[in-house]
């Protein structure tokens, strides 16, 4: 039986404007639906040309690949940023709004004359640099498949670390989503400080605690 070949980013952009001499910067999140914990964004610029089959969107990946190639992008990058947006941005601006102010941050600093987004648009104040956003574009774009693997190991390893700062809700391995433990601890335990208080589950405990009086 033959092993399946790993899927590699089709580079649909990079190959539009490699050729043309234009750097590409791709910029992708990780942490948009969890009720715990910082959203992470990360923009990287790899050199024209630069390949690497490996990369490839983080999600398909198993955990010991990422943090592999997670070494490796911050050392072929010619440039990479990653920003932390904490739970009290995201309850102040929304997940949605927040993630697209932090991609345009990167966009404005990153020496860049062109951005791809993983289906996020972002309006720049730089006229001058050419934005696309299509969906998928993890799988399309190397840069934005290096990004994504950047934000997301950044932000499992800080999951890692609240799971011990919050013991019991089971932060190392479900990464503040809302899976039924979680939900339990949440009822048991209690809203920590990393709970986003903006979303639904965490906004009805919230209420929960103070009809009760309880902080």
């Amino acid at each position: 039986m033959k092993k399946k070949a790993a899927k590699t980013c089709t580079n649909e952009f990079e190959n539009i404007y490699w050729p043309k001499g234009m750097s590409v910067l791709g910029i992708d999140e990780a942490g948009r639906g969890p009720l715990a914990g910082p959203l992470t964004v990360a923009g990287v610029i790899f050199p024209i040309g630069y390949e690497n089959p490996a990369i490839y969107d983080s999600k398909t990946l198993s955990e010991k690949k990422r943090e592999e190639l997670f070494e490796i992008i911050r050392e072929d990058a010619e440039w990479f940023e990653i920003l932390i947006v904490s739970e009290k941005e995201i309850d102040t601006y929304d997940i949605y709004h927040a993630d697209q102010m932090a991609m345009a941050r990167i966009a404005e600093e990153a020496p860049a004359e062109v951005v791809i987004t993983d289906a996020m648009p972002v309006e720049l104040e730089d006229q001058n640099k050419t934005v696309h956003h299509p969906v998928k574009g993890d799988q399309k774009s190397i840069n934005v498949a290096a990004a994504s693997i950047l934000a997301k190991v950044t932000r499992d390893r800080m999951m890692k670390e609240y799971d011990k700062l919050y013991p019991g809700y089971g932060f190392a391995a479900n990464k503040g989503y809302g899976t039924r433990q979680h939900m339990e601890a949440i009822q048991k335990l209690g809203i920590t400080p990393i709970h986003r208080r903006s979303f639904a589950p965490v906004r009805a405990q919230q209420q929960i605690l103070d009809l009760f009086g309880e902080s």
